[in-house]
């Protein structure tokens, strides 16, 4: 009895209780959205997702946007009461956090193949994190294209990294529409039709998307027209999510509970889910 006593405790430690970190900066990325780098270090898989809180507001489930050993940066947008409590703090200020969660995209079982990242708008964060791991293990992956696209130019997420993803990668960036006296010069259109002009084949390929269901939908019709399979598709869901640990089933959905589940999950179950 002792023994399982201390193995509760234990667990409530390490899975349970947030633990307060320090911001060690903070960038305004677009009007409603801004990035956190926090000083924490955690081994984690590009793709999962930690939960945030501030005393007496709230916790907000929130992607991992980086992949370092050194620190956790993550993107957020100002929808409620909680992410715009934590747009009022500065670095130097403390947070707490607890995880990381979820079911990340599995790097390992997909070393070989070309990449190909799709996303939009706060889609874009969860794939930074994924970017950041291939910049890393460059060796283990072929050819990576990114298609990224945006409401307007004031909505483009990581501006700052463009250039080292130009070096590296194939890299496409679309705005839906620009407003006028706009000094903006680069692609203007859905970035579905990026992609549905983009000369790409599915051999040995592996897409990665994240981004507004309708994307995803028209995105997936593109691609299945090109000759991708279901299993060659990864995306990642953005539900609502409280406890993370499966317990209040917030987040269910088709018998798959999205905090542990997911976030990440192949096409072709997500399909096999909704047939049966």
């Amino acid at each position: 009895m002792n023994n399982q006593n201390n193995n509760t405790i234990e667990m409530l430690d390490n899975d349970y209780l947030p633990t307060p970190v320090k911001i060690l900066d903070k960038k305004i990325e677009s009007g409603d959205t801004f990035g956190l780098k926090l000083d924490w270090h955690i081994n984690h898989e590009p793709g999962q997702f930690i939960q945030v809180s501030i005393p007496g507001i709230g916790e907000a489930p929130i992607s991992i946007s980086s992949y370092s050993e050194e620190y956790v940066e993550i993107n957020i947008r100002k929808v409620g009461n909680v992410t715009n409590a934590l747009f009022e703090l500065e670095k130097g200020d403390e947070v707490l956090v607890r995880g990381p969660y979820g079911k990340g995209y599995p790097m390992q079982d997909i070393t070989g193949n070309d990449l190909i990242f799709i996303g939009g708008g706060c889609g874009v964060a969860p794939l930074k994190g994924v970017i950041e791991y291939v910049e890393k293990h460059k060796e283990k992956y072929g050819k990576v294209t990114l298609f990224l696209g945006y409401r307007s130019p004031g909505d483009i997420l990581f501006q700052y990294k463009h250039k080292d993803w130009e070096k590296h990668f194939v890299l496409n960036v679309s705005v839906d529409s620009v407003p006028t006296k706009s000094c903006y010069s680069g692609s203007v259109g859905f970035i579905t039709k990026a992609i549905q002009k983009a000369k790409l084949t599915q051999e040995k390929k592996i897409v990665f998307m994240c981004g507004p269901p309708i994307m995803m939908e028209k995105t997936i019709e593109i691609l299945k027209k090109k000759g991708f399979y279901d299993d060659q598709i990864y995306i990642s869901e953005e539900k609502l999510m409280y406890c993370a640990f499966g317990l209040c089933c917030h987040c269910m959905d088709k018998g798959s509970l999205t905090c542990l589940d997911g976030p990440v999950f192949r096409y072709d179950d997500i399909v096999r889910a909704r047939e049966e």
